[in-house]
């Protein structure tokens, strides 16, 4: 990475960031239950508007019941539809859920392609659902995830001034490390979703408090 001096204010944090994020959440990443890139590719998809725990408890019987894209892609729409019914908008997810299948047999083989370029081709796949499957499948560090958490803790800590997610992730990677990468997104989300919260967030207990922004 190549050093702005404008910028070593922040990398300075980030450093510091790093290291207590790496304390807290040594082992991080997103919290879907899956076993291969394809179930982590359709779990990202079903939690759009929905809580990861929910959409485990979906995939529970789903992934048995449709373990390979081929399934998926076979599957009747209607039955497809009732299977994806409590994680909302499952009309439209269940459409998505099959058109990528078919895509993946059609282009890939069945096989979940490890490239941002090649993933990002597919049906309700933008760079956010593409870098969870790339960072946590793969550990590829293709960019940052940003979600809805990420999204709103990068401007609380001084990270981002950006509202735009893609916006955002190139802020982020201007100022972690690419090896980083991997690892920074789902400790930044674990961060939001249990103590950087929408509404009062746990200042007290933070483990960032005295380098956020809100206190500098």
């Amino acid at each position: 990475m190549t050093k702005n001096p404008s910028l070593e204010p922040l990398l300075a944090r980030i450093e510091i960031m790093l290291g207590r994020l790496k304390q807290a959440h040594p082992n991080a990443t997103y919290e879907l239950d899956w076993d291969t890139p394809l179930q982590l590719l359709v779990g990202t998809i079903l939690a759009a508007q929905c809580t990861d725990e929910r959409v485990n408890r979906v995939t529970k019987t789903l992934f048995p019941k449709y373990p390979t894209a081929q399934a998926f892609a076979d599957a009747d729409i209607l039955e497809l539809e009732e299977d994806l019914k409590p994680t909302g908008f499952y009309r439209k997810k269940a459409q998505t859920v099959q058109s990528m299948c078919q895509e993946l047999v059609a282009r890939f083989a069945g096989e979940v392609p490890p490239t941002m370029e090649q993933l990002t081709t597919l049906p309700g796949v933008a760079r956010k659902t593409a870098n969870v499957v790339l960072n946590c499948a793969f550990d590829i560090p293709s960019g940052i995830i940003v979600d809805t958490h990420v999204a709103r803790v990068s401007p609380r800590l001084g990270l981002s001034k950006q509202k735009n997610a893609d916006k955002i992730e190139r802020d982020l990677m201007k100022l972690v490390p690419q090896e980083d990468w991997t690892f920074f997104g789902p400790a930044v989300v674990l961060h939001g979703r249990y103590t950087c919260i929408a509404s009062s967030p746990k200042c007290s207990e933070c483990i960032l408090e005295n380098i956020c922004e809100q206190n500098i």
